[in-house]
């Protein structure tokens, strides 16, 4: 039951339908590239960085007794010619005839070429369920990580020195502050993206916080009330104090699922018509989770502001959250007292405690907004008539503009309306661009399977997902998957979709198809088709039609 699961599916289970089509297409690898067939007519798609290595039935690699490696010796075995290597605990691992056989693709194991999959096991946990995993790499095994190595060095007086280790597969823009998008070949591994995948946006280093003493202090307009001690809570007239306890105990826990995007996500794409000011992202600023916590509206109620007519009464406009690290955002009291609105003080993350990278030990989650309002290490929450000050809100950070700005000189930036609710979005995550399909003739009828994700800010549902191989003129509709059952008015979460698309007839002749995408949501508000009339001079919100380029080739029988 259920929709059907994408192409990335790596269960290894000889069960699954997914797995045992990727077996069928590994056999059709050839000795010079992995080709795989993707459509019903057997178009191949040959993923760019092609392994040159025949297919086995098992590793053939014997281990060399006392051989020991540093660990930049085994950074740079990372393509067949060099060899692949890999580390797995202390051990060094040669795995390049095996590449072509793994069962999740050869995009997924080469982004641990050079390096540990010790990080990839931990989160695709059927590697060590099952004893056949272990026993083919040891097959594979060529030595051990040099004892001897110098240890890495920390700074202490680095400010980002105490940051969290983070996952080796993570795209990273930038490390101080921390910067990284979810790669393609993960983004569709689960609907849920697993915490150590998850995209980092940060502004400063990570803070580190000890739960027992934290407290959450609320204040401002409408919190006057002076409240019992007794369960966490210590409270003077006009503040509320909190501790991580006491939240848990005091208030019933709510679970809410839901995607953040960075506001910022696919600017990338905006940079060939003139440059933006920010992190180039491609299309993985965004990733999904099960969110723990307390509803926003019950801690506010709690706190003295006990309905939308008391708020009106005392002037409460803005819900402002100050984060331990600085940053300071708000969002509108509509959006925090709607019953519907499922505003969460989060203090889990798919079912674990709020990891620091993400948060901890409590963070907000403002389902259908902007990365930015979703304020991580929540510290203090203030009821003001006012907007936050500083730049994440005030600021030109999160504001758009008209393409025709391309100065701020004379532009009164706190007049022009902060980002919340973002516009519908979708993107293509398989097959990416630059990956070439083989077919054996322009009169083939061949098709190659497409994935991706949709979303829209507001709670509003993918109606549609409409695919083009040319420019638009005609339309294919795509299957929806995991999420098209969600409430269209409350639909926190990305949905995916997927289809097999005809190849065009005249692609082989071009030498090459160009693939697009655009949703629909529930609002029946549709992606603009082109980022040139999109383009602002921050490269906020490009959901201009996601496009994919592939080379199409001749498909060459042994």
């Amino acid at each position: 039951g259920g929709p059907p699961r994408p192409r990335t599916c790596s269960c290894s289970d000889s069960s699954c339908p997914h797995c045992r089509a990727r077996g069928e297409e590994l056999a059709s690898a050839s000795m010079w590239g992995h080709a795989f067939s993707v459509g019903r007519a057997s178009a191949a798609v040959v993923m760019p960085g092609a392994m040159a290595a025949a297919l086995m039935a098992g590793a053939s690699t014997t281990a060399a007794d006392g051989k020991t490696f540093t660990r930049k010796q085994v950074e740079q075995h990372t393509t067949p010619e060099t060899g692949i290597y890999v580390t797995y605990k202390e051990s060094v691992y040669d795995i390049t005839e095996f590449v072509a056989n793994h069962p999740g693709g050869t995009d997924k194991i080469m982004m641990a070429a050079g390096k540990a999959i010790d990080p990839y096991w931990r989160i695709y946990q059927q590697h060590t369920n099952s004893a056949t995993p272990s026993e083919l790499l040891a097959a594979m095994k060529i030595g051990e990580l040099d004892k001897s190595e110098a240890p890495t060095v920390v700074d202490e007086s680095d400010p980002y020195s105490s940051d969290p280790e983070r996952h080796p597969g993570l795209l990273f823009h930038n490390t101080k502050p921390a910067n990284a998008e979810l790669p393609p070949a993960l983004a569709m591994q689960d609907w849920v993206t697993p915490a150590d995948l998850w995209f980092i946006r940060h502004h400063h280093p990570v803070p580190e916080v000890k739960g027992a003493e934290y407290a959450l202090k609320a204040n401002g307009l409408g919190i006057d009330t002076v409240k019992e001690e007794g369960f966490g809570a210590d409270s003077l007239k006009g503040e509320l104090k909190l501790s991580l306890d006491g939240l848990k105990e005091r208030f019933e826990p709510t679970e809410v699922t839901t995607t953040i995007q960075c506001g910022g996500n696919r600017r990338g794409g905006f940079n060939h018509i003139a440059k933006t000011s920010g992190i180039a992202w491609q299309f993985g600023a965004i990733s999904t989770a099960v969110w723990k916590g307390v509803l926003l509206r019950e801690v506010l109620e709690e706190a003295g502001l006990t309905s939308p007519k008391v708020a009106e009464k005392m002037g409460v406009k803005h819900i402002i959250f100050k984060a331990i690290d600085g940053l300071q955002a708000s969002i509108p009291v509509e959006k925090a007292l709607n019953p519907y609105g499922d505003v969460l003080l989060a203090y889990e993350m798919n079912g674990e405690p709020l990891p620091r990278e993400h948060g901890y030990p409590l963070r907000l989650v403002v389902p259908g907004s902007v990365g930015i309002r979703n304020v991580k290490w929540v510290g203090e929450i203030t009821t003001s008539d006012v907007e936050a000050v500083g730049p994440w809100q005030r600021g030109i950070a999160y504001k758009g503009f008209s393409p025709n700005v391309k100065s701020f000189e004379g532009v009164d930036v706190e007049k022009v309306l902060s980002m919340h609710e973002m516009p519908v979005q979708s993107a293509i995550v398989s097959p990416i661009s630059g990956t070439k399909v083989a077919v054996e003739d322009k009169d083939a009828n061949e098709t190659v399977t497409v994935a991706g994700w949709a979303w829209s800010g507001g709670g509003r549902g993918i109606v549609r997902v409409d695919v083009s191989t040319d420019g638009g003129k005609t339309w294919n509709t795509a299957e929806l998957g995991e999420g098209k059952d969600q409430n269209p008015l409350r639909a926190w979460a990305w949905t995916f979709w997927e289809l097999e698309l005809p190849v065009p007839s005249d692609a082989l002749a071009k030498g090459g198809m160009e693939i697009c995408c655009r949703a629909t949501d529930a609002s029946y508000c549709v992606q603009p088709e082109s980022p040139e009339k999109i383009w602002n001079i921050r490269g906020l919100n490009n959901v201009s039609w996601h496009r994919v380029q592939l080379p199409v080739v001749q498909e060459v029988e042994e």
